[in-house]
Order: C-alpha cells, then sequence, then structure tokens
C-alpha cells in the first residue's frame, strides 16, 4: 500500500457509531483510526490458507493471529518505535496480493468466476 491517503465514508446507525466510538475512545484512538484498523484486522482475519485456530484468541490474550501475531508485532518493533498505523501496516501485510492471487487460482480451476450481472465473484457450480 503506497503513502498517500485517500477517504472513504460509510453510513452506519447511529448506535453503531456511537459503539465504535466508544470503543475507539478506550484505546486511545480517533474514530477515523479505529475503523481503518478494525477493517484492516477482520480483513487479516480472512487471509487465505488461516485454520480457525490460527484465528482463535490463545490463552496467553493473544488477539485473533495469536503467536503468529505477537511474532509480527515484535519483528516489526525490532527495528524501533513505531506508530499504531505503523504497526497495523507491519502485522497486516498485503491482504490484496493474497486475495487477488487466490481469486486467480480459484478461477483457473473454474471454481469462482466474476460477474457483472450479480455484482461480483461468485461460485460457480462445479
Amino acid at each position: 500500500m503506497g503513502g498517500d491517503r485517500q477517504s472513504v465514508k460509510t453510513y452506519v446507525p447511529a448506535e453503531q457509531k456511537e459503539v465504535w466510538r466508544d470503543h475507539a475512545d478506550e484505546l486511545g484512538m480517533s474514530l477515523s483510526e479505529f475503523v481503518r484498523t478494525m477493517v484492516q484486522g477482520g480483513r487479516r482475519g480472512f487471509a487465505p490458507g488461516e485454520t480457525e485456530s490460527e484465528t482463535e484468541p490463545t490463552s496467553e490474550g493473544s488477539t485473533p493471529g495469536g503467536r503468529d501475531l505477537e511474532r509480527r508485532v515484535r519483528a516489526a518493533l525490532e527495528s524501533g518505535p513505531r506508530s499504531w498505523d505503523e504497526l497495523v501496516q507491519a502485522v497486516v501485510g498485503d491482504v490484496e496480493d493474497d486475495l487477488e492471487q487466490t481469486l486467480d487460482d480459484l478461477q483457473d480451476r473454474n471454481r469462482v468466476r466474476y460477474s457483472g450481472r450479480d455484482g461480483g465473484y461468485v461460485l460457480t457450480d462445479e
């Protein structure tokens, strides 16, 4: 992901926004930073090849990703202090490339196809 930033807008119920704002405040984050971090964290949870056990919290209190996440955070911090955004970027990796490769593979095997009529990718009948 490049360094230039773009604005993204979404609409949620007022109650949802308040829940997010409260959670962001608890974490000492802006609402924008919170939403960006949660989206990236959620996307990380859907990385190709992950098993359910890799995304379950461990008994040591790790977040989704478990020990692998802890290892990546520690590796990112070995080079020195990092901001929250820098840590998120370091541990999330390039999910877009993984997704693109997985979709290409699935399309090559005729398991998934893109359908403009249906509004996106769909499973094939095979």
